[in-house]
């Protein structure tokens, strides 16, 4: 299979897409983000999402593990019985 690489998700920002990296890369998967803002300067540059590539060779395995995850509702925090202090 390919090694070229392949978007697998587009994202609105770029917090998003680094966050579904990091658990691509958790499991084992090599990913990159690639957005054309010239490095956050200039955000009024992107128009087209925030793109997240993975090897053609992990494509399946990647879009399997981020459907997963955005199927999984978000947990609350546990909540420490505390007043706040």
């Amino acid at each position: 299979m390919s090694t070229d690489p392949v978007v697998v998700r587009t994202f609105l920002t770029v917090m998003d897409a680094n966050m579904a990296r990091s658990a691509l890369e958790a499991a084992g998967i090599v990913s990159m983000v690639r957005s054309d803002d010239c490095g956050g300067l200039r955000p009024h540059l992107w128009m087209g999402g925030v793109a997240l590539l993975v090897p053609a060779s992990e494509a399946d395995a990647a879009t399997s593990l981020l459907d997963e995850l955005e199927s999984q509702p978000l947990e609350a925090e546990p909540d420490d019985g505390g007043d706040g202090d």
